[in-house]
């Protein structure tokens, strides 16, 4: 309808306005859905009153059958072998007012479906399942880890003595992306001007090292922590900023070379400057959804298990029979091997939940 009035208003020849040329398509919608109707309503009292009930109920089988395959369109994405269908979602709350399915947000079943549920975490890594929300609200999350939560960064490098091969500003770029492991809580930001810094807003580190050797490396574990004011009072046990990996090497140095510097470490964000950054990285993927069409046993159970190079499918002994079932879904990288023989594409269905979103950071 927007498209036709566009176009009708464009029209200079017709002498109507596209208001005039809406107001005239809906009219005759309107009137075309009253026709349709009645012309139902006729056909339904022809004959007896048995084929009336009868089409009543095919209707409502028919009214049924078209909300199913509505809420399938709002749940899952599918996965052909040359394509992806049903991929968009449908924020228009009226999409599917046709068949009596409402696509509007609403807050109390928002409550009710939304969930995290962690599945992996360590120091290095946190696996969890978001669902029950949009593809833009993830998204959303996955941006604002990325780029909205403060940590701690180095940001002033003073360089004494460097007779290394690095040059000062190449030095200056790698040491500021070493990850500086402390609360940001602790700290506030820093204003605008050296002058500003304070115990209250920076961490000093002190790294000074001299090759006696006939060469060595420095690594990040070589920094030492300078307290400032009160933060020897205040910062003990776990809470003592430290960098977040030790391994990291900074430079090489041969017999007689040497570095000396201090670095003053700042609050900020990922927004500023990728140094801020909290994660490496941080992704999602949709929840694999894998159903067999028909029972695969013997031979072809085998063979499905032989494609999938993600080991989802296993084989469970029911019986004498050896059949073919989903054992790990959520291994599945969707590389669609096991439908990408027209046959197979017939036994197996890949699928996506559309809300469902596994994120590793």
């Amino acid at each position: 309808i927007f498209i036709y009035s566009m176009s009708s208003s464009m029209d200079t020849s017709s002498g109507s306005s596209g208001d005039e040329s809406l107001s005239d398509r809906n009219e005759l919608m309107w009137r075309t859905d009253a026709n349709q109707q009645l012309r139902v309503r006729r056909n339904a009292g022809k004959g007896s009153a048995h084929a009336a009930k009868q089409r009543a109920r095919d209707d409502e089988q028919g009214s049924d059958e078209a909300q199913e395959r509505a809420l399938e369109k709002l749940k899952y994405m599918e996965l052909k072998a040359d394509r992806a269908q049903d991929a968009a979602t449908y924020e228009a709350p009226t999409a599917f007012a046709s068949v009596g399915v409402k696509n509007s947000l609403q807050l109390a079943e928002f409550k009710e479906k939304f969930g995290i549920e962690i599945i992996h975490k360590d120091e290095e890594e946190i696996v969890f399942d978001m669902y029950g929300v949009d593809p833009p609200i993830a998204n959303a999350f996955r941006r604002i880890l990325l780029a909205e939560v403060p940590t701690m960064a180095i940001e002033h490098v003073y360089m004494y003595t460097n007779t290394s091969i690095i040059q000062d500003e190449v030095l200056s770029h790698r040491l500021g992306l070493i990850p500086i492991l402390a609360d940001p809580d602790a700290f506030e930001y820093c204003q605008e001007g050296v002058d500003a810094l304070t115990d209250v807003n920076v961490i000093r580190f002190n790294l000074t090292v001299q090759c006696q050797e006939e060469k060595m490396n420095v690594y990040s574990r070589d920094f030492e922590w300078e307290p400032l004011g009160d933060q020897k009072q205040n910062l003990q046990g776990s809470a003592i900023p430290r960098v977040a990996h030790g391994d990291i090497l900074i430079a090489k140095l041969r017999r007689g070379q040497e570095i000396s510097l201090s670095v003053d470490c700042v609050k900020g964000i990922g927004k500023t400057h990728a140094k801020w950054s909290p994660v490496a990285t941080a992704s999602y993927r949709l929840l694999p959804k894998l159903t067999l069409r028909k029972k695969l046993t013997g031979d072809l159970a085998k063979e499905l298990v032989r494609k999938c190079p993600m080991k989802v499918f296993d084989i469970e002994d029911i019986g004498s029979e050896k059949v073919a079932r989903v054992a790990r879904p959520r291994n599945c990288s969707m590389c669609r091997e096991c439908i990408r023989e027209e046959e197979w594409a017939e036994r197996v269905q890949l699928q996506r939940h559309k809300n469902h979103f596994i994120f590793t950071i």
